[in-house]
């Protein structure tokens, strides 16, 4: 695979899942701190993929946002 068909595969996957946020940015712009935002990850309540060998967390902005609106 040539280096332009790598770059067109890796683009679609991230425009099909969305923006992606750290747990430090959805901390922040929930005005949470950021164990808590890890807190509700481990419990199902704001879904996250995990990324790169360190197993970062990662937060599709669509469910920050689903989030936010159910639990006002």
């Amino acid at each position: 695979m040539d280096g332009k068909a790598t770059m067109a595969m890796a683009s679609m996957a991230v425009n099909d899942i969305g923006p992606m946020l750290t747990a430090t940015e959805v901390a922040d712009m929930l005005h949470l701190h950021v164990n808590t935002v890890k807190r509700l990850g481990d419990r199902g309540e704001l879904p996250f993929y995990r990324v790169c060998k360190r197993g970062d967390r990662r937060f599709r902005l669509q469910d920050v946002l689903r989030f936010l609106h159910q639990n006002r």
